[in-house]
């Protein structure tokens, strides 16, 4: 589970763990809350964009469903992007995207053309911001990084529970196009995220020249050498199968069981309120020194718990019952949310996250197209909710116990790398000539000189990193 290099990190350069990481991280976190949220919250214009172009609901969704797989299967594309030009320019650029999709899709006249701009445009601009905060967080940050990572995710649940009141505030007082206008311009704060993400620079003393780095490539397709990689991107796939199929179904359940519309929707909140705290929480418990070892089987254990609970909330029967569920739910929603990202990290290591996360969002994409629908598919033939919640915890559980088993059995993970700090101080050690020995101090001079210095530190090479 170690990593070749192919990143455009400098050589040598430890995580700061804090200083302007944490302005890093609040970029991360606006980002995230946008890229997750912002799907969800567009559907609060959907009754008026059926009115306005005499569509149905189906017709309508597809916006929520594009946006999610240009965020989703774009993954390589970004990577390739990253690896190119850089974090910064490539986020810049995809805020100016995000934004330019919702202002052109104000002045649509059909709903194709919303396809284009809130689905195509939009998404991908989302998708060029989201994937290089979380490969500019994680250079940033690493003793600290699942707290970090855990802090970033809240931005989900907490963009969510502001960007849906807000956008029907906007529809109520400008209507639709002139909420997707509003909204469009609330984007652009995307690009004030791009510039927060300033690249990691290596002092260089006296002037001299920095060291030289190996040629990158566009995208590592290596990584799927790696037989833990193979692993989570199997287990990963099948979990977004039935991940996001409950808080799709959880308020028509309600519904169904007769309960009013205004507490039925009282759920999500519910949900999202709980997901607020739970994902710096677990970020916070997979930080410690004890845990942080153990984060593949934690996160195993957190989708095994948002399965038993998917499972167990099929048997409710009235609204106590419901919001029992939706508490459970996001407490192991937000675990898997703090962790997913952590564990992909501490797989493939730091320099091949890049083309690991696009790799890995790529497949899911297939995955969030199928999941619900298929949810929806069964829910028509049966008309039984309770069908639709086995399913999905059914396919959450077992994508538990392929990362579970996988890593137990499959997985003989070497020393990890040293970190540069580390390093430095075990070269000091070794170089350290033994007290009882006596050394000519010209020959000391004549080592010292001969050996390279790259800022105090030994740079490790893919050949000698595991």
């Amino acid at each position: 589970m170690g990593g070749a290099v192919v990143d455009e990190g400098p050589t040598g350069v430890k995580a700061p763990d804090g200083g302007w990481g944490w302005a890093v991280l609040f970029g991360c976190f606006v980002i995230t809350g946008f890229s997750y949220a912002f799907p969800k919250a567009v559907s609060v214009f959907f009754k008026e964009l059926m009115r306005e172009f005499g569509i149905g609901y189906s017709d309508t969704a597809w916006i929520s469903s594009i946006l999610l797989a240009m965020l989703y299967g774009t993954g390589p594309l970004c990577s390739v992007c990253v690896n190119r030009f850089g974090c910064r320019p490539v986020m810049l650029v995809g805020g100016l995207f995000a934004s330019l999709g919702m202002v052109a899709a104000s002045f649509c006249r059909s709903i194709i053309q919303v396809y284009l701009t809130t689905g195509v445009i939009t998404g991908l601009g989302l998708a060029l911001n989201f994937q290089p905060s979380l490969i500019m967080l994680n250079r940033y940050f690493n003793k600290r990084r699942p707290m970090a990572n855990g802090l970033a995710a809240a931005g989900s649940p907490v963009f969510l529970c502001a960007l849906s009141p807000l956008g029907q505030l906007l529809q109520d007082r400008y209507g639709w196009r002139g909420g997707f206008l509003i909204l469009g311009g609330l984007l652009l704060n995307c690009c004030v995220c791009a510039a927060l993400m300033r690249p990691l620079v290596a002092p260089q003393p006296g002037g001299a020249p920095g060291p030289q780095r190996p040629a990158r490539r566009l995208l590592d397709l290596s990584v799927f050498r790696d037989r833990g990689f193979v692993i989570y991107a199997a287990a990963a796939s099948i979990m977004v199968l039935g991940l996001f199929v409950p808080p799709v179904f959880v308020v028509s359940y309600a519904k169904d069981l007769g309960v009013p519309d205004t507490q039925a929707a009282f759920l999500l909140t519910i949900l999202g309120f709980i997901d607020i705290f739970a994902r710096p929480t677990a970020g916070f418990i997979t930080g410690l020194k004890k845990v942080r070892p153990y984060s593949v089987y934690l996160f195993s254990f957190a989708m095994f718990f948002n399965g038993f609970t998917d499972l167990t909330g099929s048997t409710a029967s009235d609204y106590g019952g419901l919001v029992v569920f939706c508490i459970f739910f996001g407490i192991s929603y937000g675990m898997v949310g703090a962790l997913q990202f952590e564990v992909l990290m501490a797989i493939v290591g730091t320099h091949k996250f890049s083309s690991a996360i696009g790799l890995v969002l790529l497949l899911e994409a297939v995955a969030v197209l199928v999941g619900p629908p298929s949810g929806g598919k069964l829910l028509d033939a049966t008309h039984v909710y309770k069908y639709v919640f086995i399913l999905a915890g059914t396919e959450v559980l077992t994508s538990s116990l392929v990362l579970l088993l996988g890593n137990f059995f499959c997985i003989r993970k070497g020393p990890e790398a040293p970190q540069p700090e580390e390093a430095a101080s075990e070269a000091e050690r070794l170089h350290k000539p033994p007290t009882e020995v006596r050394v000519d101090t010209r020959e000391v001079e004549h080592f010292l000189k001969a050996e390279p210095e790259k800022n105090g530190e030994v740079v490790h090479t893919p050949e000698t990193s595991v």
